[in-house]
């Protein structure tokens, strides 16, 4: 009886086959993967755009107008702390859609670091609810 002598393994052909393969993949998946991460890095902005028109609309009942300036601590009359927020560390509330801060305010927050590009502004006037949009890349 005679012994065959097979190679086992895998010949040069197949494992360049299998590298292609593994790249076409990587080629489609890291962009779509990447557009999902800065969709839910986007959520965050809406977050805090959300929390801000709700705290604008307590001090409009109190003081008849929306509040207007830069947030960056939570020493605004707010009380609302973007620092806790990972990718949106700040916001800004000025005039809406009306021209005037008394019946609309616009909130406008950006992202920093990955997030850099994201734009999430939010428009509330005193009859309308809150609109969120969103620019990114």
């Amino acid at each position: 009886m005679e012994k065959k002598n097979k190679n086992k393994g895998f010949t040069l052909i197949e494992l360049m086959i299998v590298i292609v393969i593994i790249g076409i993949l990587a080629v489609i998946g890291v962009p779509i993967y990447r557009g999902y991460v800065r969709r839910a890095m986007a959520v965050e902005g809406r977050a805090l755009v959300g929390a801000i028109a709700s705290a604008q609309k307590v001090y409009y009942a109190e003081k008849n107008t929306f509040w207007s300036g830069t947030i960056s601590d939570d020493t605004n009359p707010l009380r609302i702390d973007p620092r806790q927020n990972t990718y949106f560390r700040s916001a800004t509330c000025g005039p809406g859609t009306t021209g005037s801060i008394t019946t609309s305010v616009r909130i406008t927050t950006s992202g920093t670091g990955d997030a850099a590009g994201i734009t999430v502004t939010g428009d509330m006037t005193t009859t309308s609810p809150l609109t969120i949009t969103e620019t990114g890349t």
